[in-house]
């Protein structure tokens, strides 16, 4: 088609369009400086869109081609509407490349629910693509939050540190967690980069979050299957917590997430009465 042979409109279309926002529109505050052009400059897209600077700017240019991950949260970050979009992956040479419908939600292994079912003393949870929270146990639940009072998409380990009080308040050094957590979602982003759900989740965090957009444009990434958390639960006080994932070995992605305490130490002691606790509580954990 005729985007293909002339990149530059893709980049004068992209321009066009920031100049039509405000950064008060695109979530962005306001400054009392001068600006000296109508609408976002380069750095204000890039930022929400979570893409480096230089990167943005050859777009613009006309000297690189958009992947259709970064053309998804570039029609977020500058608020295109259907039509708009339709333009947008036509002009980039990727007329197909708009997902139109999510993925197939994931099984849950039930291999992996024999296991999370064994673990009746310590908080454990099986984490699926893009962090996703398939399964849990009730000390996890007492941990955490009530993850079954929650709709089905909201459950994922990230959007919850990033959007959800009570997580959040939970970690005493949540930047260090949650960053950790954005270059373990980085690092499986690049097994599949075309994930239109990944997008989305990055898209909707970019939108929400600067520290987000901040880290995820860092493009750090973390393979780590072991670490030590530490909490601070409104009911037993401060927890040291180690924490181990193991993955599934038959490919799936599927992961158990377990936290243990040390013996004697008063962070086991604080698990083992939140056990207690939530052995009086009704299980709902509908995933069963």
């Amino acid at each position: 088609m005729t985007s293909d042979s002339d990149p530059r409109a893709l980049g004068a279309f992209l321009k066009a369009r920031r100049a039509q926002l405000t950064p008060r529109e695109c979530g962005l505050p306001e400054t009392d400086s001068t600006r000296k052009v109508a609408g976002l400059r380069r750095e204000e897209v890039a930022r929400i869109a979570a893409i480096s600077v230089d990167y943005y700017t050859r777009l613009e240019q006309g000297r690189v081609r958009a992947s259709a991950p970064v053309l998804i949260t570039l029609a977020r970050a500058l608020r295109l509407d259907d039509d708009q979009q339709r333009y947008l992956y036509e002009l980039a040479g990727r007329s197909d490349a708009r997902p139109r419908r999510r993925r197939p939600a994931e099984r849950l292994r039930p291999a992996m629910r024999r296991l999370l079912d064994q673990l009746s003393e310590t908080p454990a949870l099986v984490l699926g693509k893009r962090l996703d929270i398939l399964a849990w146990n009730p000390t996890a639940t007492a941990l955490y939050t009530d993850f079954a009072a929650l709709p089905s998409d909201r459950r994922n380990y990230l959007r919850l540190l990033f959007t959800d009080p009570t997580v959040r308040q939970l970690h005493r050094d949540w930047a260090a967690d949650a960053r950790d957590a954005v270059a373990a979602l980085r690092m499986e982003a690049a097994g599949d980069p075309d994930d239109p759900d990944l997008a989305r989740l990055v898209g909707e965090l970019s939108l929400q979050d600067p520290d987000f957009r901040t880290w995820w444009a860092e493009h750090r990434v973390n393979s780590a299957s072991y670490g030590t958390k530490h909490y601070r639960h409104h009911l037993v006080g401060d927890l040291t917590l180690d924490c181990d994932t193991w993955s599934s070995p038959d490919g799936s992605g599927q992961r158990l997430m377990v936290l243990t305490a040390e013996p004697g130490s008063p962070s086991y002691d604080a698990l083992r009465f939140l056990t207690s606790w939530t052995t009086r509580q009704p299980d709902t954990d509908p995933t069963r």
